[in-house]
């Protein structure tokens, strides 16, 4: 896995080998980007990366820019790796152990970007659309993005503008 693009650009991140977390793949992740560098401030950009896996979603956020960036990750092995590589790219990312589900009921916090990449068969993935909503997580012209295998669908989903797909991976994309 490696960052793309921005100050760490080209950086390699190798998880250990027997991780569990999927991250997302490299053409999927450039192409996510490229859609966001058309629309957002990353300079100004709160970002919220639930489910965060290896954590390459935030780095990559950082890399670009990206003023803060919280990582919600329940598994203490993968929170422990995002928390270490963070340190030794000297990486701004507020990391907390913690279900992303009561992440969201909890938080008052709002954010410009929620990135949501769940496990792919997640029961209640989608509910998550509505907690964000419900609990006005996101600020004004904010952006949920959900990835996602073929099998969701999240088009009669409130606030959802449009869905992706790159290979195997699908982003759905929610304004306020």
């Amino acid at each position: 896995m490696r960052i793309i693009s921005g100050k760490f650009k080209g950086r390699h991140i190798i998880p250990p080998k027997n991780f569990s977390a999927r991250p997302t793949t490299d053409f999927a992740k450039e192409s996510l980007f490229n859609v966001l560098n058309n629309n957002v401030d990353f300079g100004n950009a709160h970002v919220l990366d639930l489910f965060s896996g290896t954590g390459s979603i935030s780095y990559e956020f950082i890399s670009r820019g990206a003023l803060a960036v919280t990582s919600i990750e329940v598994n203490n092995r993968h929170a422990s790796f995002i928390r270490e590589t963070a340190k030794a790219l000297n990486m701004n990312i507020n990391i907390i152990q913690m279900n992303a589900f009561l992440y969201l009921k909890k938080t008052k916090q709002q954010f410009d970007i929620i990135f949501c990449d769940p496990p792919y068969q997640l029961d209640g993935i989608l509910s998550i659309p509505e907690l964000v909503f419900e609990n006005d997580l996101l600020k004004k012209e904010g952006w949920l993005i959900m990835e996602h295998s073929s099998k969701i669908n999240f088009s009669e989903t409130t606030h959802f503008s449009e869905c992706r797909n790159y290979g195997s991976v699908h982003f759905s994309f929610f304004n306020v």
